[in-house]
């Protein structure tokens, strides 16, 4: 039997509500009771390095010292970083530490960080900003939850604390300034009432303090610690040209391969075909039986290019997609399948997407099913078409192919699934194949919708 494939429907949209915050508040408060004591070891640690380096420079060893106050550092700042993931915000891109375009080597490791700005930059966070926003945010972390916990608690153990002698009362003051008037209410009481009140505003407020402060973390983070926009462009650059070598690729093997199929097909009969209808001339007015015969026999042989040839374009884009969509398309693959399959989707009834996308969905269907049927072994598969989002909220179209064949299915360079994956590269999307041997095999693709 095949495992159950379960559609992911789209996450809802991120909307920020009391509750939200609520549930956010464990992991934000370890975040910000946690910051202060890293960011002091920190302190300590990269400022002894820095300075050691600095003093001891002129002897060539600070220079080294100073290496390892730069890697320190970085390490440091990727703990922020991690912290802060942890603590529930977006993850932070991080910076390009070394030139993509240039080799690896130790002199660059060594001396690199002299050069690069986001070395610095992490120095500068761990010597100087990160602790003193760090101090802040757990002294006002540490105030805040101590009077809500106090506060709502203070009717438990408020009793055990002597009072001979106290002549003072805050709820007394207060009330006292408030009406211009001596009070007669029992300040004790008085004050047990006053905390409570001031405990349930403090923690009712304390998902807002809390939330407050691990933004001014993120955002000191995102500012220091991550990647410039400029080195996002050049990731896009560089990402956009490797999947347009990717898409040159794939098209060019497509290409190879059906220039292959129709040598080794309907090539092959149109030779035939040819040979049989002259044959059928020479014989015409001499035998007309064999003649008819040969006839009869170059008739099948147009019959059977015709269907080579209708087999070819379905691999590509059948009339069917373009008039009805993938999933009518994906259906009528089911049913010529060699291999019994059924399809099944998670998508509205009569959803379109761009041609571009069916088509690129559809062909990696349709070399998937091929696969089934040549090489799994399978007795039964399924195909599966679902319409996901990412973390991001990006919409995706995401393709499977699942059997219960022997498995073993790899990406070998220059067969058919690395082809398949070039293909789905140049549309920016990823392959994924999961096919251990003995089985089952599920092998599926995402491509991107926006």
């Amino acid at each position: 039997m095949l495992d159950p494939v379960t559609a992911r429907p789209a996450p809802p949209a991120d909307r920020t509500t009391y509750g939200s915050l609520w549930r956010g508040v464990p992991r934000e408060l370890g975040f910000l009771l946690l910051t202060m004591p890293i960011a002091i070891v920190g302190l300590s640690v990269l400022q002894t390095l820095f300075w050691t380096g600095v003093g001891t420079i002129v002897i060539y060893v600070g220079l080294f010292v100073l290496i390892g106050a730069f890697y320190t550092a970085r390490g440091f700042g990727t703990v922020e970083v991690e912290c802060l993931r942890w603590a529930g915000r977006p993850e932070i891109r991080r910076p390009l530490w070394e030139p993509a375009d240039k080799p690896r080597t130790f002199w660059r490791s060594a001396f690199g960080p002299f050069v690069n700005g986001h070395y610095w930059l992490y120095l500068l966070h761990g010597i100087l900003i990160n602790p003193i926003v760090s101090i802040v945010s757990w002294t006002v972390t540490i105030v805040w939850a101590s009077v809500a916990l106090g506060g709502l608690t203070g009717w438990i153990w408020e009793g055990f604390i002597p009072h001979d002698g106290q002549t003072v009362f805050l709820s007394r003051v207060i009330v006292d300034w408030a009406s211009q008037s001596s009070s007669t209410f029992d300040p004790i009481v008085g004050d047990r009432i006053l905390y409570f009140i001031a405990g349930a505003l403090f923690a009712a407020t304390l998902p807002f303090v809390t939330r407050g402060l691990t933004l001014m973390h993120d955002a000191i983070a995102r500012g220091l610690l991550g990647a410039w926009p400029s080195e996002t462009l050049q990731r896009e650059v560089a990402d956009l040209s490797a999947s347009r070598g990717a898409a040159v690729a794939a098209e060019d093997q497509a290409l190879r391969r059906l220039e292959r199929d129709l040598h080794d097909g309907p090539q092959q009969r149109l030779i035939r075909l040819q040979m049989d209808i002259a044959a059928a001339e020479r014989k015409l007015t001499d035998d007309p039986a064999a003649a008819a015969a040969l006839l009869a026999e170059a008739r099948q042989q147009a019959g059977d290019t015709l269907e080579e040839l209708r087999a070819l374009s379905r691999g590509f884009a059948p009339p069917l997609l373009q008039d009805r969509g993938l999933i009518a398309a994906a259906e009528s693959l089911a049913a010529r399948s060699t291999v019994p399959m059924r399809v099944e989707s998670s998508l509205a009834p009569g959803e379109r997407f761009s041609p571009e996308t069916e088509r690129n969905a559809y062909y990696v269907l349709a070399e998937l099913a091929t696969n089934v049927a040549k090489h799994s072994g399978a007795t039964e598969a399924r195909l599966f078409v679902d319409r996901t989002a990412d973390a991001a909220g990006a919409p995706w179209l995401s393709v499977w192919v699942t059997d219960n064949g022997t498995g073993g299915a790899v990406l070998t360079p220059g067969h058919g699934l690395s082809g398949l994956s070039e293909r789905v590269r140049g549309m920016r999307g990823e392959l994924v194949v999961d096919s251990p041997a003995g089985g089952p095999t599920r092998i599926g693709t995402r491509l991107p919708l926006a």
